[in-house]
């Protein structure tokens, strides 16, 4: 491989690693507050991205190519719903089974997913759709560094860096976020100081579905293509830069995407594309022996 090379891998495990992130804190944030693995949190991500398909159609003159403005109006939109959505699932499903035995719950998250998926098969006739309109400024290139990056690359990952930066600053910084953190640390004794912990679940299940449904909109938008079943693999990889960074932790997902993106890419520049989902899981496997608690994570004793 040429040294030329290089950059242009960077940037590309970058820009899909920024998809990974914004699932994965999704993943983590759930983790973090009520120890459940929410495995339906792909499907969210496929949600939003059909959810914005039905925007875009819906909207009478959009033209053959959108503009930021509309990109942006539809995410934000499309964040609200798959927020929504989070919150009635966590409601539905996940709250009468709290405190009971953890598979239970598992396997309660694996048949939601199911659930998410087949009835977007029904609703679609299991057919792949096609955005109705593409990126204004898709086609535009530049050279940064070496690498070859598009206009719609650096406005996706810039959309993707704000949204992560918003998140930190809201949950290290706000009472919201106050509250998230103490109810992840002890939920019982934050009750006891009259904190609403049901609020506060609900309320963590909105922002992470909203942010796995602004990566649905924003890989809908660049690669065009969506089907019901593209929250399967994409939640694996979710969950598996969760487990990398450390589950749990917010830093931990967002360099555990950016660390699988570019695991991804170097792997499929140096052995070939059909080997990229090999190397990403068996670097999961690799850190669920070795290093279960991820780069950042901790081990926590559970408390009896």
């Amino acid at each position: 491989m040429e040294l030329i090379d290089i950059p242009q891998i960077v940037w590309d495990g970058l820009f899909v690693g920024s998809f990974y992130a914004l699932v994965a804190l999704g993943y983590s944030m759930v983790y973090g507050i009520i120890k459940l693995l929410n495995f339906a949190h792909g499907d969210i991500y496929m949600i939003g991205a059909f959810a914005a398909f039905a925007i875009l159609s819906g909207i009478t003159g959009v033209p053959a190519t959108f503009s930021l403005a509309v990109l942006l109006a539809v995410l934000i939109l499309t964040m609200a719903l798959t927020g929504a959505l989070g919150v009635v699932i966590e409601r539905i499903a996940y709250r009468p089974l709290r405190g009971g035995p953890r598979l239970t719950v598992l396997i309660t998250a694996v048949g939601v997913s199911f659930v998410l998926e087949y009835a977007v098969s029904l609703m679609t006739d299991a057919s792949p759709r096609v955005f109705p309109a593409q990126f204004q400024l898709l086609g535009r290139t530049m050279h940064i560094a070496g690498a070859r990056v598009t206009v719609p690359q650096l406005v996706l990952v810039a959309v993707a860096a704000a949204l992560m930066f918003l998140l930190q600053r809201y949950v290290m910084h706000s009472r919201e976020g106050r509250a998230m953190r103490a109810v992840a640390l002890d939920p019982q004794a934050t009750k006891l100081m009259g904190v609403n912990v049901d609020a506060v679940i609900s309320k963590t299940f909105f922002i992470g579905s909203a942010l796995a449904g602004a990566a649905g909109v924003m890989a809908g938008a660049y690669y065009g293509k969506i089907d019901f079943l593209m929250g399967f693999i994409i939640g694996l990889k979710a969950f598996t830069a969760a487990v990398i960074g450390g589950i749990g932790s917010l830093y931990g997902a967002m360099l555990g995407g950016l660390v699988l993106g570019l695991l991804e890419s170097a792997s499929t520049a140096w052995l070939g594309g059909e080997w990229r989902d090999v190397v990403a899981f068996a670097v999961l496997i690799a850190f669920l022996s070795f290093k279960p608690t991820g780069i950042l994570g901790a081990r926590v004793v559970e408390r009896m």
